[in-house]
């Protein structure tokens, strides 16, 4: 076993500091310094290392802003980020899954630039120049934060002990990886989100050097500056996008290593010290991040002051803060004649509503629905199911209540609900909705008219939730916004039901309302919000919605964003799994036009390379261990030691960013991937610079030559993978000749198709006010386009002097192979296709050739991105008209599925029934 262990250290030589002093494990610290570290004080770098510094800043400046003008119209994502910019300035509410540290300074940045908010950044391909938009400034914000991040990988690397042409090598792949290059010269969040765990990893770096140093650094100005950077940059990072708890997770586990490291150590380290060091890092890696956390949603309500598309979200108590949503104090007590408004408690989908318009099938009597606006058509009077007695017999009418002492309405009550605008009364029967056709789902209407006594099916029992009601008197009798209630119908046993699926048009949108026998708990609770009636006088006992304060509304906000961003599994064209993204399987279509495209994809070279290096720590870890358990000491050997620990940690800080995805059953995407691949190309300048620098059996080490030509080798090569996709990136012109030669996998879907056969014909077919190409949306099929795959279409200009129109459907396999008729044939019923359907139009003249298809300034093309702001549950106000004609558009087995997937994605929480109509990070 000795030999064995002599014959492992001849293999790997002791470790060389870069100091240029050598150290052995003979001379093992006393304390809990770590062998083998030196002072990497990254202020204290020479001169000529700043040099560099700053030129490779300079090269990523002029990579990173090349054309940032280019495109000048809307681009996928920045139909939302740069929609909020707008929002913010407006100061309305908006509800997004993110945190707002990257989109408050964007709104900055535009802000600064004369930005009023008055464009909407609705449509992608909208056009920027003639409304003025300032979006150069508001993508320079990305850029630079781009630009920042090369210097910033540079002085990581140092910080680890890299050489100094190692450490340039990471900055080199930084400034030329395509897939960061595009996310950084749009108004995006990513770069914003890459910068902040850059800096995050760079502050961490620089403390855990001094932490390694031994007892004589702590607690020094070096230490605490390093350790409150590191927890500066957690805030941010985490303020940007919750991806930031991964970096949190990173450093935090490491945290608990050096803690633990510092319990073994009973020579200098007291239980007092420790406790020293215990509590300077409570401070500020926890203290210090929630507190950057909550000021910047402080900030968020600060800017965000009206009322604004995302109030169908929150909470009535939240929503009463905005300006023009407080409520001015009700009567508490509820009693027979009040006129009424009733608010459903679950999905904040609105108030029960009720409009002189019918179904169009079903009994075809007057909708029921949730409206998410103070309406007329909201008031509801209650009344009893008999009239009240008066001197010559019942009183008639609905004011019959109107006189004499106020009844209060207890539990068990039975009601009629009296909808006073149209004299018709909530209703319900065993016939099924319109739109919900299963058999536990009656229909909810409004039946009569004036004069109309009603009849049994008008009858509802009042069922107080003792649970969910506010308060000992609340619990007895039906209180104004403190009782939360069930109307149970009397004749069927069903309860009033709202869930979270719209009407068609012909209920313009808005949210559907029935009876359900077996209806959730959660969507079939009510409570009155608006209260008056005659005997209820100024000197009634009044009530109103709590003011939530600030963290009542930041924790409320935390668990609406925390819901939808669960909530959002549809499928998407442009979505991909974990296992795909480290060898760079697909990309995303950001924008197509004028036979230009943006298309995400990353540096091939870049991506496989830093995928290798992490394969080679985990191939190591998993030898060393085996050695380890065989008796050898290669872990007395510094060297070997060093390697586990600094590659370990970036490959640690690579797995925390990525294995957690796998876990994820939402909609995830190729640039979800960025925080580990900045992790994977520190590992892989690491084990570059170990191999060529550290080393000494690979006989590199002495011949310095030889590991400068293999990174200047390594950055050509990645240079001119570069090139080849830089018209992806940055929109350029292109052929499809070229396209074609560079699309290595079959699975990168980007057109190539879209692309001229010349250069020459971008001048000779420029796009003018009736000819500009693009790249289609994906669409959903219709039912007999079941098994129709990756499908392209180029929409058709409104005219055009063409002979004729060439059209063409292309079905093919997961692999993309091509299938005939009979194979699509053959295969229907047999298995389950994912549909992602595209259509090209191809116009050709009168010589055969393809001219352009569609009008210049169209809107472009990529599909919607969900991660950002969706429409609550009903939609905005919108005139109605009657849609007496128009037929019901969902079937009962899709309204089944929709209330399955809805009470299992969010547990019946609230979350947007509607999809997003645009584009999104």
């Amino acid at each position: 076993m000795a030999q064995k262990a002599a014959s492992s250290q001849e293999s790997i030589d002791e470790a060389r500091i870069p100091n240029g002093v050598a150290s052995s494990a003979k001379n093992k610290a006393k304390d809990y310094s770590s062998d083998g570290v030196a002072d990497n004080d990254i202020f204290m770098l020479p001169a000529s290392d700043f040099q560099l510094l700053g030129l490779l800043t300079a090269i990523a400046a002029l990579v990173r802003l090349f054309r940032i003008y280019q495109p000048s119209s809307v681009v996928f994502d920045e139909v939302h980020f740069g929609g909020f910019a707008s929002k913010y300035i407006k100061g309305r509410f908006f509800m997004d899954v993110h945190p707002p540290l990257a989109k408050l300074l964007l709104t900055l940045a535009g802000w600064l630039a004369g930005f009023d908010g008055d464009f909407d950044f609705k449509d992608i391909g909208k056009d920027y120049v003639e409304p003025g938009v300032p979006y150069v400034a508001m993508r320079l914000l990305p850029a630079l934060m781009g630009v920042m991040t090369i210097p910033t990988i540079f002085l990581t690397l140092k910080a680890t002990g890299c050489r100094t042409m190692t450490a340039a090598m990471g900055a080199g792949l930084i400034i030329f990886e395509n897939g960061l290059l595009t996310q950084s010269r749009l108004i995006l969040l990513d770069s914003p989100l890459i910068i902040f765990t850059a800096f995050t990893a760079l502050a961490w770096t620089c403390f855990t050097n001094q932490h390694e140093q031994g007892p004589e650094k702590a607690f020094d100005a070096s230490w605490w500056f390093w350790l409150v950077a590191t927890g500066l940059g957690l805030g941010a990072t985490v303020s940007v996008k919750w991806v930031g708890l991964f970096t949190i997770a990173w450093v935090g586990s490491l945290t608990l290593v050096q803690l633990w490291v510092l319990l073994g150590d009973t020579t200098t380290v007291t239980p007092r010290r420790l406790l020293k060091h215990f509590l300077a890092r409570l401070f500020c890696l926890v203290v210090i991040p929630l507190t950057f956390y909550l000021g910047l949603f402080a900030i968020h309500f600060i800017c965000l002051v009206n009322p604004g598309d995302g109030d169908g979200f929150m909470s009535s108590e939240f929503q009463a803060t905005l300006n023009s949503k407080a409520m001015q104090d009700v009567p508490a007590d509820v009693v027979l004649g009040s006129r009424v408004s009733i608010r459903h408690h679950n999905t904040h989908g609105g108030y029960l509503h009720s409009h002189n318009h019918m179904y169009p099938t079903g009994s075809k009597q007057q909708q029921i629905t949730l409206y998410p606006h103070k309406d007329e058509n909201n008031v509801w009077l209650l009344e009893n199911q008999t009239q009240p007695e008066g001197h010559d017999g019942p009183i008639k009418g609905s004011k019959a209540w109107d006189t004499g002492e106020p009844i209060p309405i207890g539990d068990k009550t039975v009601l009629r609900l009296f909808h006073t605008v149209t004299d018709r009364r909530l209703h319900s029967h065993d016939v099924r909705p319109p739109v919900s056709e299963a058999d536990w789902q009656n229909e909810a209407s409004a039946y009569g008219y004036e004069g109309f006594e009603g009849d049994a099916n008008d009858y509802f029992r009042v069922e107080i939730v003792k649970s969910l009601s506010d308060g000992a008197a609340a619990k007895d009798r039906v209180r104004t916004i403190e009782t939360k209630f069930r109307l149970i119908h009397i004749m069927t046993g069903c309860a009033l039901f709202s869930h979270k699926v719209k009407l068609p048009d012909w209920g313009f949108e808005q949210q559907e309302v029935t009876c359900a026998k077996q209806g959730t708990l959660p969507n079939s609770i009510w409570y009155v919000e608006q209260n008056e009636h005659p005997l209820l006088g100024a000197n009634a006992e009044k009530v109103n919605y709590k003011n939530p304060g600030f963290l009542g509304k930041f924790w409320e906000l935390q668990k609406v964003m925390w819901t939808t961003n669960a909530g959002l599994v549809e499928s998407h064209a442009w979505d991909s799994r974990p296992p795909s993204w480290p060898v760079l399987r697909r990309g995303i279509n950001f924008w197509g036009k004028d036979r230009r495209q943006i298309y995400l994809i990353g540096n091939p070279i870049i991506w496989w390379s830093s995928t290798a290096a992490v394969g080679i720590y985990f191939a190591f870890k998993v030898l060393s261990v085996l050695r380890w358990q065989r008796g050898f000491k290669d872990y007395e050997n510094i060297n070997f030691k060093r390697f586990d620990y600094e590659i370990g940690t970036s490959v640690l800080g690579w797995a925390f960013h990525y294995f957690p995805f796998f876990l994820m059953q939402r909609q995830l995407f190729l640039h979800h991937y960025f925080p580990a691949l900045y992790f994977a190309i520190i590992a892989l300048c690491q084990v570059y610079d170990f191999a060529t620098n550290r080393i000494s059996a690979l006989g590199l080490r002495d011949r310095p030559a030889i590991g400068r030509s293999g990174i200047a080798i390594f950055l050509a090569i990645s240079i001119v993978a570069f090139t080849l996709y830089a018209p992806l990136s940055y929109g350029n012109r292109w052929t499809q000749s070229a396209c074609n030669k560079v699309k290595i996998l079959n699975t990168w879907d980007f057109d190539c198709s879209v692309f001229p056969t010349e250069l020459s014909q971008y001048s000779v077919d420029a796009p003018s006010a009736g000819n500009a190409a693009q790249t289609a949306a994906p669409v959903a099929p219709g039912p007999s386009e079941k098994g129709s795959q990756d499908l392209n279409v180029t929409p058709q200009p409104a005219a055009e002097p063409a002979v004729s129109r060439a059209e063409k459907v292309e079905y093919r396999d997961q692999d993309g192979n091509i299938l005939n008729e009979e194979q699509v044939k053959a295969l229907e019923g047999k298995v389950s296709f994912e549909t992602r359907y595209e259509t090209r139009t191809r116009v050709i003249d009168s010589d055969g050739k393809e001219v352009d298809d569609g009008p210049a300034g169209a809107e472009g093309v990529a599909p919607p991105h969900p991660d950002v702001e969706r429409l609550p549950e009903t939609a905005p106000e919108v005139p109605e008209d009657d849609g007496r004609d128009s037929p019901a558009t969902a079937s009962p087995e899709e309204d089944v599925g929709k209330e399955k997937s809805v009470e299992k994605a969010d547990d019946g929480r609230p979350r947007p029934a509607s999809e997003p109509s645009e584009a999104t990070r």
